[in-house]
């Protein structure tokens, strides 16, 4: 597993904390949707 996809994990962590927590609703879902970019592009680059 590269940094990448540890990042996107530790983002993904973060926004369910975030989620159950309230806290910084909106940058919390900011980090969501780059976590999920990180995520696609990483298999889209795997499958080319």
């Amino acid at each position: 597993m590269g940094i990448i996809e540890i990042i996107a994990i530790i983002l993904l962590v973060l926004w369910l904390g975030g989620f159950a927590l309230h806290i910084a609703g909106g940058l919390i879902h900011i980090l969501l949707v780059i976590a999920i970019i990180v995520f696609l592009l990483r298999f889209i680059k795997k499958g080319v």
